[in-house]
């Protein structure tokens, strides 16, 4: 029973009935009681259990006769008893300055704290504790800045379908394969048959190659999504999956995006978009030689004389030529 009321009659009624049920209890045991021989048939004429009386009981005596200590407490936590550590709270403000919603700071501080990264809806309830829950103008301009500041700390990796038919005379399915440095926004494209693990295993390894010897980048960790083709966070045998495998012998970690948050990846996700609406979107090509030497050129263009907002204006090339290396 709880006591949602400030009315001091229920309290009294309340443990009047405790003080009662205590003193038949005591009479019972003491084979005192002039009408029950057994508490089985007392605690049914008054719709308890042992369990329920027992309990109350016990606090009673405990608290030395004191009734007040049946009375019903507060449930649930007390105040403060689970608020986030204060530098855990200064790193969620840290990053919420540059403009980072919550799923991205949990995305970034997983990491480091590990078990104690806070979720992204207690993220929440420490910037609107603090007043950071809205974007301000300084925060809006910070969000362009780049959180990865060195060329080959993050690679955004991901597949993407093409529509059936984009070759001309050809029904079949086929796919792209992306990857994308967080710091710099280069970009790499291969295309694929199909999506299986081993397929995929190749043609990132052709991207990793083509990152170091082209843009002499290479990648201290990957982020994909939980699809099959890059293996599944939970598995147990990552070492016999081609793709977790390619990582782990190149020395690169694997992350994992959040469930049903493909905007955690979002990068290569935008990238996807950008593609789409310039180069593939209703478009049909000859063959798939045509469509290799467009995509080639397409992103010969992207990395070398597209401005990207992202960095400034700058393209991904220039940008990648002054800026800091992992190692």
């Amino acid at each position: 029973m709880r006591i949602n009321t400030q009315d001091l009659t229920l309290v009294r009624n309340y443990l009047q009935k405790y003080q009662f049920l205590f003193a038949e209890y005591e009479l019972i045991k003491a084979k005192q009681h002039p009408k029950y021989r057994f508490l089985e048939e007392f605690y049914r004429a008054h719709d308890t259990d042992r369990r329920h009386l027992l309990k109350y009981y016990r606090r009673f005596k405990d608290a030395g006769g004191d009734l007040a200590a049946v009375l019903p407490g507060k449930r649930g936590p007390k105040w403060k008893t689970r608020r986030t550590p204060g530098f855990i709270e200064q790193k969620v403000l840290a990053l919420r300055e540059k403009g980072i919603n919550r799923y991205e700071i949990f995305d970034i501080l997983r990491p480091t704290l590990k078990k104690h990264t806070p979720k992204p809806s207690t993220i929440y309830a420490i910037c609107k504790r603090h007043g950071a829950n809205r974007l301000t103008p300084p925060m809006k301009s910070s969000k362009q800045r780049i959180i990865k500041e060195k060329a080959g700390q993050l690679g955004h990796i991901d597949t993407h379908y093409l529509a059936k038919g984009i070759i001309a005379g050809d029904s079949r399915r086929y796919y792209l394969l992306g990857l994308i440095d967080a710091a710099t926004r280069l970009t790499w494209v291969e295309i694929l048959p199909d999506i299986k693990a081993l397929t995929v295993m190749f043609a990132t390894l052709k991207s990793l190659n083509m990152f170091s010897g082209e843009y002499q980048i290479k990648f201290e960790e990957l982020l994909s999504d939980n699809g099959p083709e890059f293996g599944p966070k939970p598995s147990t045998t990552k070492q016999d999956h081609p793709f977790e495998r390619l990582l782990m012998e190149m020395g690169i970690t694997h992350r994992y995006i959040r469930p049903y948050r493909p905007q955690t990846n979002g990068k290569i996700e935008r990238f996807w978009k950008t593609i789409e609406q310039d180069l593939l979107a209703g478009t049909y090509f000859e063959s798939m030689e045509h469509l290799q030497q467009e995509l080639t050129e397409y992103i010969y263009y992207y990395n070398h004389h597209r401005p990207h907002q992202g960095i400034g204006g700058d393209n991904p090339a220039h940008f990648n030529q002054n800026c800091p290396r992992i190692t």
